[in-house]
């Protein structure tokens, strides 16, 4: 069965992120939170395509739902922030 920790270490291998947490509780269905700096400039469709990439045939044949949210560094410490306050 794959896990959490598979799918990171997939999207890590090919990507460089400067934070990544990757969670799922059935072995099928998982959400990503990454954030790399690759993903600057980019529409959110071209970065979740960078992720797909990443993770390649495991997105057809092993991981049955990838919930993503794909943020640059600058857009991670705004969240960070914003969730400081909430």
């Amino acid at each position: 069965m794959i896990t959490s920790d598979y799918i990171k270490q997939c999207i890590e291998t090919s990507l460089p992120c400067e934070w990544i947490q990757v969670e799922g509780e059935d072995g099928r269905h998982f959400s990503a939170v990454i954030v790399s700096e690759q993903f600057k400039g980019k529409s959110m469709v071209q970065q979740h395509q960078l992720v797909y990439r990443a993770l390649r045939d495991k997105m057809k044949e092993e991981i049955h739902a990838l919930s993503m949210k794909t943020l640059t560094p600058e857009q991670w410490e705004e969240y960070k922030q914003a969730e400081q306050q909430a």
